[in-house]
């Protein structure tokens, strides 16, 4: 007979398992919807920019319809303050924008693994920008972490030949780039999301970007190719790869804390350059996946060595 000490560590097993495949599915639809994005460069000559306008647009409006289907008003609140309405246009022009599309165009230049790869050196760029604002060096284990991000750009970058670059100049621009609005996304909001919620946040934040984003990229100019396969690759990257990976992620907060779903989410790259590798037929070399394994590496060393008093906040791409 099971007894309740039993029943208890089952649940809670269950639950944590139930959290590690939310977010590991929402980590691996991320990391997937960037080669889908590669195909419609590469093949439907459909344009970075475009592709980032139509995303923000139609995933910030149905995530804040979907929001407001749960609480209408938390919608609708977060534009009754003032320090939230300047937070959030902010987060809309700087963050979103800078996040979404430098990593677009990244991926247009180069190809979504290395893409991915690049924007994940953000952590190391918000641990550079908070050492210099308080003003001292990193410690130990930090500096360990960017010494490790470097070799790891290096590698990918150069395999090994520093005489040569192996990737597009502008593929490195781009990405580095698209690490430094990963940077300012994954900081900028964080008092926003403590108050309001990730949903509301992100979707107004996708709206607003997605609004600007018309102006230089407008939808309803598309020039790329017309078929099924775009039509269906695009559906792909905006519901599958923004609104249900988000959801996935959201959700697996409710089971693991923060700081497991940061590094459980490192999924994304790995999945990205699987997928490459396998449907892109990109070459991964030698020197490409012990770049990849540096960089993610430095992701782990970084969460870890941080303490438990970062807020609980999702991210989606």
């Amino acid at each position: 007979m099971v007894n309740d000490t039993e029943t208890v560590t089952l649940k809670k097993t269950h639950t944590r398992e139930t959290g590690v495949a939310l977010v590991l599915s929402g980590a691996c639809l991320w990391g997937i919807s960037g080669n889908v994005a590669q195909h419609l460069f590469n093949t439907q000559s459909v344009d970075p920019g475009w592709i980032t306008s139509v995303r923000m647009l139609v995933s910030g409006v149905l995530l804040l319809l979907l929001t407001s289907l749960r609480d209408s008003g938390s919608v609708w609140k977060i534009w009754m303050s003032r320090s939230s309405r300047r937070s959030l246009l902010v987060f809309g022009l700087i963050g979103m924008i800078g996040a979404q599309y430098t990593y677009f165009e990244a991926v247009a230049a180069g190809n979504a693994a290395t893409a991915t790869l690049l924007q994940y050196l953000n952590p190391v760029l918000i641990l550079i920008y908070f050492s210099a604002k308080k003003r001292r060096w990193p410690a130990g284990t930090e500096q360990i972490g960017i010494v490790l991000a470097l070799v790891g750009v290096f590698f990918i970058a150069t395999q090994g030949r520093p005489s040569q670059l192996s990737i597009a100049p502008a593929a490195i621009f781009w990405g580095l780039l698209s690490a430094i609005g990963g940077a300012v996304y994954s900081t900028q909001p964080s008092r926003l999301l403590q108050r309001w919620g990730a949903a509301p946040v992100v979707g107004w934040g996708m709206l607003i970007g997605g609004t600007v984003m018309c102006f230089f990229y407008p939808p309803w100019i598309y020039t790329g190719h017309i078929s099924l396969n775009t039509f269906a690759a695009i559906l792909f990257v905006i519901i599958i790869g923004t609104l249900v990976a988000f959801y996935l992620y959201v959700a697996s907060l409710k089971y693991l804390k923060p700081m497991e779903t940061s590094l459980l989410g490192c999924a994304e790259p790995l999945s990205a350059a699987a997928v490459n590798v396998i449907w892109m037929h990109v070459a991964f070399t030698f020197f490409d996946w012990v770049g990849s394994a540096l960089i993610i590496g430095t992701v782990f060393i970084l969460s870890l060595a941080r303490k438990e008093n970062q807020s609980n906040h999702a991210i989606t791409r």
